[in-house]
């Protein structure tokens, strides 16, 4: 028997046991704790990612509780700390959390990267809600979605990381806001399966559009420090557009600070990493004018309140502001919760499932209402839209799609 069948059976037994427990002593089962399984990178390079998913889920854990449960049901965490996201720290976290009879929903922003976790999850029929590397999501589940009814995505398809940028620059140059003198991009990435995904689409877009790649570089995933020898490519054929897709928030500081030392009149686009309060306090001013996008991150624009109600309980709590993650797994917790009230019983999992992906709903990200071919969210402006952001003083200003806008794109420092 394999070690995931081992701890199905396991699980199967130690929960047929307590509910006999509970109907003997006339207690209703399950009315008592539920836990909550996070799988978060709470050590390693991604750590600051890991605490916003920790604070997400306990935010909206504690106002559970608060409010008095559910149908008799109070709530807690339980955290698998996925560590560096190796294949052995993640399958480690997903064994010892599916082995817990409490646990009756996990999630995560990010995990494996690869998502393998996913199968894990349909085999043991446990609800699973994730965000990031939505392509790996897709590519497991559109083969066979009804295999997989235990696990939706609260980030939409990747397709629009791969050809918004081009989309977006073409459209400042067409308004008269940008100059493309070479049409030239500089794009640079970590081997890692997000950030190397959208990379690889940018370049195609950029190429059937009729640019050139000047500079393509992917350095290993982990801690980068130095990336001088790289940006020394770049001021040597100076590009319209320089592009980093590395995700972790120390690499794309350092990177932004490095090519501040001898910037090149380029327009830079950084991937998520800005959308982390962590790289605004590694670089500071030199934040100002940098741009990033978002598939999933919180929609805050006057028509769409949830995004602000969201974050001000969350500053409130924790006295910091969250990046995408806090509020998308606050959002992930209250799915659940919502699923709970309409099932009823946490233990009757495959309803649980069932009702999540039924949801239809407005939240900090915008409408989510899922695919059901892909499991995916629905992308687009009626839907959860590709949102880009400006950074000025310390401030995210929301800049596309118009139809949300709260300001407008203003010309990066070091290009004036």
């Amino acid at each position: 028997m394999t070690t995931r069948s081992t701890g199905k059976f396991l699980r199967s037994a130690l929960l047929g046991a307590s509910v006999a427990a509970l109907l003997a002593t006339g207690v209703p089962a399950f009315a008592d704790v539920v836990k909550i399984g996070l799988l978060a990178p709470l050590t390693g390079p991604a750590a600051a990612d890991g605490q916003e998913f920790q604070r997400g889920v306990q935010l909206a854990i504690d106002e559970a509780n608060a409010a008095g449960g559910i149908n008799g049901h109070t709530f807690e965490i339980a955290v698998g700390d996925v560590k560096d996201q190796s294949a052995g720290n993640v399958t480690s976290a997903v064994e010892r959390l599916l082995g817990d009879p409490d646990v009756h929903f996990m999630l995560t922003g990010y995990a494996s990267l690869t998502n393998f976790e996913i199968d894990n999850m349909a085999e043991a029929e446990m609800p699973y809600m994730l965000a990031a590397t939505s392509q790996q999501t897709k590519d497991i589940i559109a083969p066979d979605p009804a295999k997989y009814s235990c696990c939706w995505s609260l980030t939409p398809s990747f397709d629009a990381y791969n050809t918004d940028v081009t989309t977006f620059v073409e459209k400042l140059a067409a308004d008269g806001k940008l100059q493309l003198p070479t049409k030239k991009v500089a794009i640079i990435s970590s081997d890692n399966a997000y950030s190397k995904t959208i990379s690889e689409g940018m370049k195609k877009t950029f190429k059937d559009k009729g640019w050139t790649i000047s500079v393509d570089e992917l350095v290993p995933f982990g801690e980068v420090t130095d990336w001088r020898s790289i940006l020394a490519k770049v001021r040597q054929d100076v590009p319209d557009v320089v592009i980093n897709t590395d995700y972790l928030p120390g690499n794309s500081a350092s990177f932004l600070n490095q090519f501040l030392e001898q910037p090149t009149k380029s327009l830079v686009f950084l991937q998520y990493a800005p959308s982390v309060p962590e790289f605004v306090e590694l670089t500071k001013q030199n934040s100002n004018g940098v741009i990033y996008n978002l598939l999933g991150g919180a929609l805050t624009t006057p028509k769409n309140p949830r995004a602000d109600e969201v974050a001000a309980k969350y500053k409130a709590k924790y006295n910091t502001e969250s990046g995408t993650y806090g509020v998308a797994l606050y959002e992930m917790v209250n799915l659940y919760f919502d699923a709970l009230k309409k099932v009823g019983n946490p233990s009757d999992h495959k309803a649980i499932m069932t009702a999540i992906g039924e949801s239809d709903k407005q939240i900090a990200a915008g409408r989510l209402k899922f695919d059901p071919a892909t499991h995916l969210a629905m992308q687009g402006d009626d839907f959860i839209p590709i949102t880009f952001f400006q950074i000025e003083d310390g401030k995210r200003i929301l800049i596309s799609p118009e139809k949300y806008a709260t300001g407008t794109y203003q010309t990066q420092p070091w290009m004036k």
